[in-house]
């Protein structure tokens, strides 16, 4: 008798969400076992790869790191940056070459990169190009739906969904609703297009988005005056001007209190210094031993790091490319940049003119401004994830998945696996990406994203095994 659904697609694992994270699970998943038919990509976008990251076709967003360290295969570093040189990605793009030897691309060209790897994995790649709606438990497996009505049954299941959209503060959203020139989400194709010339900018925000809203503002032509506010004012640092290894040891007897680990960055800040090395190195270490200097930290710990050191953290760990720093530093000089560290106290419109009450964080001076558009780039709403997720909405209310209790993403096991209302991992189903992070620890950037990709990809591989699930026509969640 028909039940009136769609027959169900049968695979032995299904990712979802195909951006960056969801598309090195893939390869590397296969890469891993060769002999595994195929693996079902759940993505809206039209390729796989790409996310809201390597998605953006502004030419002034560039990779924020060297294209030596954004390979998707770990071993081979220099993979991205052979396949430019190889594709003349770098003859038609001669900005993205700096002096230093290094390049800085733009960002949707890591992402053709990306796309191009996957599609040569041909059909043991399927593409659902279409958004996941709801997962459920059914049999041993999962059952997930999909927007377009499609119904796909997984043995095994890899969240890999990106975090939520900027959320604006409510002040902003409450008064300026229906402004042709408010722009609460920067990352939606067009939305600076209204920006005129001449405008007066409030960037509210001072970290990576905002740099790259202001390279976006700049290749657009816009020459008015741009303040750019946040709690601290702190923008995002550049790159040191010469190639150096990571300096110091933070994964030996690691520390347990925030405090300490801060006292110890410093320590190896001046041992550095002393040794004619930059500050860079010391982070880019930090960040290497992330994991271990995370772990080893109590969860009150944890939290006292996020509140009281994170800003910090972000403007140092996450750098800037040098061609967005040198727009940022010109219009900083010439007066059409600055960067304040401030609050929103009132906002008001009087026409099309939008009046703000600043207060300075430092001297609690009061001030009014008036602007002509306003954009905010505050980051990913991470503590929005379940409520702005259907999926992970779902998956919550079946009790197979909770938000992590940092409010960074969802709670996983060591293995991966997400783990449930009851506290424990949920059997199947596992986290890929930077939702993991709020366990796992630094999750943020490329490297450290595709080497916890290749870790679930792995898990993933070893439950194939565990079941004999290798053979794509055999077993229950045999293809379709």
């Amino acid at each position: 008798m028909s039940t009136g659904q769609p027959p169900a697609d049968r695979v032995p694992v299904a990712i979802i969400g195909g951006g960056f994270s969801g598309a090195a699970v893939a390869w590397h998943l296969l890469r891993l076992r060769p002999a595994l038919a195929r693996v079902v990509v759940i993505e809206p976008r039209t390729e796989l790869g790409r996310g809201m990251a390597y998605s953006a076709a502004d030419p002034s967003h560039r990779i924020n790191v060297p294209a030596t360290r954004m390979s998707l295969i770990p071993d081979q570093p220099t993979h991205f940056n052979d396949w430019l040189e190889a594709s003349g990605a770098l003859d038609a793009d001669p900005a993205a070459r700096r002096s230093e030897g290094r390049n800085f691309p733009a960002r949707a060209v890591f992402g053709a990169y990306v796309a191009e790897q996957l599609a040569a994995l041909g059909p043991r790649v399927t593409h659902v190009a279409a958004a996941a709606e709801a997962v459920e438990a059914h049999g041993d497996g999962y059952r997930i739906r999909t927007g377009d009505g499609a119904v796909i049954e997984a043995g095994l299941v890899a969240l890999a969904v990106a975090h939520a959209p900027p959320s604006p503060p409510s002040a902003l959203a409450r008064v300026l609703a229906g402004h042709p020139r408010f722009v609460p989400d920067p990352w939606q194709a067009g939305a600076l297009a209204a920006v005129r010339p001449d405008d007066r900018v409030l960037i509210v925000g001072t970290g990576l988005t905002m740099a790259d809203i202001v390279a976006s503002l700049e290749r657009l032509g816009h020459r008015g005056e741009i303040v750019a506010l946040s709690r601290r004012g702190l923008r995002s640092r550049g790159h040191p001007a010469l190639v150096h290894e990571p300096f110091g040891d933070f994964a030996t007897d690691p520390t347990r209190t925030a405090g300490e680990l801060v006292r110890r960055i410093r320590a190896s800040v001046r041992e550095a210094e002393q040794a004619g090395q930059s500050w860079h190195c010391v982070l880019d270490q930090v960040r290497l031993q992330g994991s271990t200097i995370w772990n080893a930290l109590p969860p009150p710990e944890r939290a006292r790091l996020l509140r009281h050191l994170r800003p910090f953290w972000d403007v140092h760990r996450f750098r800037i490319a040098p061609q967005v720093e040198e727009v940022l530093d010109r219009r900083i000089t010439e007066g059409t940049l600055a960067l304040r560290a401030a609050s929103l106290r009132e906002v008001t419109l009087s026409d099309d003119a939008i009046h703000v009450t600043l207060r300075a964080r430092r001297t609690g001076e009061v001030t009014q401004a008036a602007f002509d558009a306003v954009i905010t780039a505050t980051g990913p709403a991470h503590g929005r994830v379940f409520a702005d997720n259907p999926v992970l909405a779902s998956l919550e209310r079946a009790g197979l998945a909770r938000p992590d209790t940092l409010r960074l993403g969802i709670e996983v096991a060591a293995d991966g696996r997400a783990i449930g209302a009851a506290g424990v991992p949920t059997p199947g189903l596992y986290v890929a990406g930077p939702l993991a992070r709020g366990t796992v620890g630094e999750l943020m950037g490329l490297p450290d994203v595709t080497n916890y990709a290749i870790r679930i990809a792995e898990q993933l591989a070893a439950r194939l095994d565990a079941s004999c699930d290798l053979d794509a026509t055999a077993g229950p969640y045999a293809s379709a």
